[in-house]
């Protein structure tokens, strides 16, 4: 019996909650789609305002910009099985709300559901926490989710390449995120120890 092959383009799910950071989220969907690489976008309501509001980024731009968009109550979509091929899911932005969600088990819309497939199915999943201060059980949540499997990748850029720009300082934690997915980029002057005098 002949199986259906599937194209072995690379495949990468971006997710967006509703915590400020949207810019990063921009950012690395540009970098993504330049790299060739075939972009599924998933976000929450409150996402998808944070992400108009701090980027002035239309639902039209957006469709330009990735190669599917799903809505986030449609629990049926392709990304919610595990037999759909994609090789990891970044959620960028990722709020306290989405992180205690998937921590828990609990897949209550299309985005933390897409997230536990991927832990599920070993895959890679980075989320980019933002928030400050962090108490316990956001620490905690950070924990277990680390034990999943998840990688955890705080919104926090360095500032040893000296940055001159808010861009240069979103480009620097960019390339950090897709360093942990494992994309090339030279986004950021990476550090080679201190400069002789």
């Amino acid at each position: 019996m002949k199986t259906k092959g599937f194209e072995r383009k690379r495949r990468i799910i971006v997710g967006v909650s509703g915590a400020s950071g949207a810019t990063y989220a921009y950012r690395l969907i540009q970098v993504l789609a330049d790299s060739g690489i075939e972009v599924h976008f998933v976000a929450s309501k409150a996402g998808l305002e944070v992400l108009e509001y701090e980027c002035g980024l239309t639902m039209v731009q957006l469709t330009q910009m990735v190669h599917k968009i799903y809505d986030v109550n449609r629990i049926d979509s392709a990304i919610a099985s595990g037999s759909f091929p994609c090789e990891s899911m970044v959620i960028v932005p990722c709020s306290m709300k989405t992180l205690g969600s998937l921590a828990n088990g609990i897949a209550g819309n299309l985005l933390t559901r897409a997230a536990d497939v991927t832990l599920k199915e070993g895959r890679k999943l980075v989320l980019v926490t933002r928030e400050t201060p962090v108490h316990a059980i956001h620490l905690e949540n950070m924990l277990k989710l680390s034990h999943a499997g998840a990688r955890i990748v705080p919104a926090c850029p360095g500032f040893y390449h000296r940055p001159q720009t808010i861009e240069e300082l979103v480009d620097m934690l960019v390339g950090k995120i897709c360093d942990t997915l494992n994309v090339d980029n030279d986004l950021f002057e990476r550090w080679t120890g201190p400069s002789e005098v």
